[in-house]
């Protein structure tokens, strides 16, 4: 047998002392009595100089073993030691100091409360890490009434959402989820008025050469991320006002429309790079959220979504009656749908048909004339491919006899061109035909964006006087409020082929197509 296993069972040798000693020696064992364990403690704390002693101290114990795993463990439970102390005084620590952030602190909760909940989401957790009281007040239900997870990177999971949803509960009034486009509208309003357009821009590239917009990103949230606002009878959802969803790739029509139903106070809808149908999302609004007033939606697949059909139209009109601000982006949309959805609504104040197609712009016929005008303040119908210069002249021939009095912004700008009129392959722009120079001076309180190809570009700045300048100024702020949340350029604009507008060969079921000399007597039934 080993000579060190013989010596160590016979009955005389000491026994090996149990790995758990802290020390790992035979020494004593550490008290577990919680009086003996403090006055060890306050001996330790009672040395004048502990770094000395301790070092002095732990040197002669590990000398004292005779085997090298002895002193291993030795080192290991010395080392436990430590940082069991360490740990200890660090929670001590930060026990003092949450005690004394509550006296100190100038506020009573109810208050701290209050001030958390004006803090924007990211604010709200970096206040919740810096002490224990902060926490438990950045926890309340009312810190979270406005949840605002729009990140640049995409590091937001369902968890967190999920999370942040349950603390709000029936006190949640806004979410926004994603990754949010990159706001490019302001700068352009801003940039309508502070420069003269021309074939060139500030940067010397042709006007449509410019860089193209910077790869979209896509969300790390999963179509169950909004499955929080519908579960426990859609407490959560029950009185949100406000749901905006950008890039969330994997978000599907079925978890978006439960999300929907759960959300019948809604005010405030937008949806940006979503894979989802168009007809499917509004037929939901218009059944669940009668109350909205302001709906974006912007197509992930410019051109693709053919599925809005006059049913659905008219179903959102009498659905959705106080409806003050309808786009719909990058959608396949014909004329007489937007004719309904835009004559239908008694309010409708802001419209965006941004890079739609098919939209020739005979929808624009008599709608500010009449018994009941449309009091349309925002026109946007940027890059629509099949938008006719002839009916862009219709317009504003319209608008220069006095329709459309209360019109404060239009923008027909078109990447393109304008369409001809039996030809929308054929790209025009004839200053002669389209009346933009008479609109410019006679309706000085119109900003009007006309940015065409270098062969048909105009503004006439230079021809504004001061009080011109400063009159559409002050509307571009209006307008950049009204849009700040909209992205101009977080859709591909680019126009794949199409043999025509749609126009020409559409018919829904139930629902008499108007040609161009009936179109101005286009009626349809409402509720």
């Amino acid at each position: 047998m080993d000579p060190l296993l013989s010596s160590s069972s016979s009955s005389s040798a000491p026994k090996r002392p149990c790995p758990r000693d802290p020390l790992a020696a035979g020494g004593p064992r550490v008290p577990l009595d919680p009086a003996a364990m403090d006055r060890l403690l306050e001996a330790f704390l009672s040395l004048s100089d502990p770094s000395l002693a301790l070092d002095h101290s732990l040197e002669r114990l590990i000398s004292s073993r005779v085997l090298e795993s002895d002193r291993d463990r030795a080192i290991e439970g010395a080392i436990r030691v430590g940082s069991a102390l360490l740990e200890a005084a660090k929670r001590s620590a930060r026990k003092r100091a949450s005690k004394h952030n509550s006296a100190s602190w100038p506020l009573p909760p109810d208050l701290t409360v209050k001030v958390f909940s004006m803090l924007d989401t990211q604010s709200l957790c970096h206040a919740a890490a810096a002490c224990s009281m902060f926490n438990k007040c950045a926890t309340d239900p009312l810190c979270y009434a406005n949840i605002d997870l729009t990140v640049a990177v995409p590091k937001v999971n369902n968890m967190v959402v999920s999370t942040m949803i349950q603390r709000a509960g029936k006190n949640l009034q806004s979410l926004k989820l994603g990754i949010r486009p990159s706001p490019t509208s302001t700068a352009e309003f801003s940039q309508a008025m502070s420069t003269p357009k021309s074939s060139m821009d500030t940067f010397g590239l042709p006007w449509n050469e410019k860089r193209s917009r910077p790869r979209r990103e896509s969300s790390v949230l999963t179509r169950s991320c909004l499955l929080a606002l519908s579960v426990d009878g859609g407490t959560s959802g029950a009185l949100l006002r406000r749901l905006h969803l950008y890039n969330i790739d994997k978000m599907d029509n079925s978890s978006l429309c439960t999300a929907l139903v759960a959300c019948q106070s809604l005010l405030d809808l937008e949806l940006i790079g979503l894979h989802v149908e168009l007809r499917r999302t509004l037929d939901v609004v218009s059944t669940h959220c009668h109350s909205i007033e302001r709906l974006f939606f912007e197509s992930s697949d410019t051109g693709r979504d053919d599925s809005l059909k006059s049913p659905t139209c008219i179903g959102l009109v009498n659905g959705c009656p106080n409806l003050t601000t309808l786009a719909l982006r990058g959608f396949k949309l014909h004329d007489h749908k937007v004719r309904i959805l835009v004559k239908g609504f008694r309010y409708l104040r802001f419209v965006d048909f941004s890079t739609s197609y098919s939209i020739t712009g005979m929808f624009l016929r008599n709608l500010g004339n009449g018994t009941n005008p449309l009091a349309l303040e925002v026109l946007v119908l940027r890059d629509c491919l099949h938008l006719k210069e002839v009916e862009v002249s219709r317009f504003l021939s319209a608008v220069l006899d006095g329709d459309f009095k209360t019109l404060r912004y239009l923008d027909i700008s078109n990447k393109d061109g304008l369409s001809a009129n039996n030809d929308w392959n054929y790209r025009c722009y004839n200053p002669s035909v389209i009346p933009i120079s008479r609109v410019l001076k006679e309706r000085p309180d119109i900003c009007l964006m006309a940015n065409f190809p270098p062969e048909g570009s105009f503004i006439d700045i230079e021809h504004f006087s001061d009080s011109e300048i400063s009159s559409s100024t002050s509307f571009q702020m209006m307008a950049a409020a009204v849009f700040g949340s909209y992205s101009t350029s977080s859709s591909d604009s680019s126009y794949s082929s199409d043999p025509g507008s749609g126009n020409e060969d559409v018919h829904d079921v139930n629902f008499a197509f108007y040609g161009a000399d009936s179109y101005d007597e286009m009626e349809f039934q409402l509720a």
